[in-house]
């Protein structure tokens, strides 16, 4: 999904007049993209001037360090070794399913074409 670059938007707000479902907005001098109303039409990305339209993709190790606080905050509930071993039995078995899900889904995006 696309996201602002918060240190390079400048606010010119050539985006927002692009943008054909109005899923962008300002807080402040920012854009803001409404992932929710998102088309993923790629326009903002080709017409920002200073590229502060991001892909999710830079995201990754972000995604990956929070998913990993996730899990150390839960392994503070368990005490012994085994227990905590457990828990990451599972969480690797949730993650593995999370996997699953979106290498199904991309095998079948191209069915939609149709």
């Amino acid at each position: 999904m696309p996201w602002i670059n918060k240190e390079m938007c400048t606010g010119c707000g050539v985006c927002l007049d692009e943008c054909p479902v109005d899923a962008i907005t300002m807080d402040e001098d920012t854009a803001i993209i409404n992932n929710e109303e998102c088309i993923r039409c790629g326009i903002c990305h080709d017409i920002c001037p200073l590229d502060a339209v991001r892909h999710d993709g830079e995201k990754v190790p972000e995604e990956i360090e929070a998913n990993l606080t996730w899990a150390k905050g839960l392994l503070e509930h368990y005490s012994t070794t085994e227990e905590k071993e457990e828990l990451i039995e599972r969480l690797k078995r949730f993650f593995e399913k999370e996997r699953k899900v979106a290498e199904k889904t991309i095998e079948k995006l191209d069915s939609l074409k149709d």
